[in-house]
């Protein structure tokens, strides 16, 4: 049933993501599926761009690539059901560009907890949930 699962994962806030990737993990051994860890860097504001180093948005990628190369091992699939991609954008713009482009079946991620600000601005979950052509588990701590 869910064959292709992606998991945003915030790397300011990897625990946020720990009860997201768990129910992951359950779902792809349940039908023998993979999943697809996705970081989100933001964009570099150009008020500050003449403030950081040239290849900073470089160097911002590398350090993504590599702290999710280190979740993905301890997903403990086999490394063939497991990747990672790093995109840069607005959250969760890039990660339903990614389902799409990936043919997701079910999007797993976690939620903040509710607040004042979230109910009024709406969260990445919550334009996820929206917006997706698959479904979306939102899993809460």
């Amino acid at each position: 049933m869910y064959q292709q699962i992606l998991v945003p994962v915030d790397l300011a806030d990897p625990k946020l993501a720990k009860p997201a990737v768990e129910t992951a993990i359950m779902m792809a051994n349940a039908y023998s599926g993979s999943i697809r860890l996705i970081n989100v860097l933001p964009m570099t504001p150009v008020m500050l761009a003449e403030y950081v180093p040239p290849d900073f948005d470089v160097q911002q990628r590398k350090s993504a690539e590599e702290a999710l190369v280190i979740v993905a091992k301890e997903v403990g699939l086999e490394p063939a059901r497991v990747s990672s991609t790093v995109r840069q954008g607005g959250i969760y713009h890039e990660i339903l560009e990614e389902a799409k482009a990936m043919k997701a079946d079910l999007i797993v991620m976690s939620s903040h907890r509710v607040g004042v600000r979230t109910y009024f601005l709406g969260s990445n979950a919550g334009h996820v949930v929206r917006y997706a052509n698959c479904s979306v588990l939102v899993v809460r701590r």
